[in-house]
């Protein structure tokens, strides 16, 4: 099979209390062949989290809808999926963003834009990826915490150098409305919304033992390391509640 083909490989649409995931083979390889070919690619990595937000958010639910590939990352989703019977594995956003990464790095003419994270943190992550990956040509990297007076030199630059890949971690649902608004401006470009990923590549944060992740236990080290998101993993619950009464009143998805 052709990258091309790949490309153009027929995603399975299914729905999540109303909100679209698709279901892939492999990921990595459709998004690989989207890259090799130049085809634009909005890529949102969904979770209880953000489905409990797209209930309360309106624009957050039109982006996932208008989303090119929207993939199942979170045991949430993963468990409401098996309710209808849809046996998948987690796909990690930020193991799929490190693919990308790699991928950009071995193809030719393929430049990587950073946005998002504090200061210190996007610096060395940059570094970090530079350092592991010598031909990985990346044409901007910008922080998270610029005004909005200086947001508009993001845009032009992002619009001058034209990246292939662009990768944005200002958090759920600001990531995902910004790169729905901006999206224009490299059409030809994968965005993914990667949210602290940043820290994680920088060192500044680790990723679950491998363990908890097989278990579906990952948020509960992420409570672990983050105790004052425990406001916040309360959707997960809630979560839970709901897509069994979902499921109950909804027998399709």
């Amino acid at each position: 099979m052709t990258s091309e083909s790949i490309s153009h490989e027929s995603t399975d649409r299914f729905s999540v209390m109303g909100h679209p995931v698709h279901l892939l083979r492999s990921y990595p390889r459709w998004l690989t062949a989207r890259l090799r070919n130049r085809q634009g690619t909005h890529v949102i990595t969904l979770n209880a989290e953000m489905t409990m937000q797209a209930i309360q958010r309106p624009a957050l639910a039109e982006t996932l809808q208008q989303a090119d590939l929207v993939i199942p990352d979170g045991a949430g989703v993963v468990l409401y999926l098996r309710l209808y019977g849809r046996k998948v594995r987690r796909c990690a956003g930020v193991e799929l963003a490190e693919q990308m990464i790699r991928q950009a790095a071995q193809q030719d003419d393929r430049p990587v834009f950073f946005y998002g994270g504090k200061p210190e943190v996007l610096d060395k992550a940059t570094l970090a990826w530079q350092q592991r990956l010598p031909k990985l040509k990346v044409v901007g990297a910008v922080h998270g915490y610029i005004p909005p007076e200086e947001e508009p030199r993001v845009l032009e630059k992002l619009a001058e150098t034209q990246p292939s890949l662009i990768l944005v971690g200002l958090g759920v649902p600001r990531q995902e409305l910004w790169i729905a608004a901006h999206r224009h401006l490299c059409p030809n470009a994968i965005w993914i919304g990667v949210g602290g990923s940043f820290d994680i590549w920088s060192g500044s944060k680790d990723r679950a033992p491998a363990w908890l992740a097989d278990n579906n236990l990952e948020w509960l080290y992420r409570l672990y390391q983050e105790p004052w998101r425990w406001k916040r993993m309360l959707s997960l619950p809630k979560f839970a509640i709901k897509a069994i009464v979902y499921r109950l009143q909804n027998p399709r998805p």
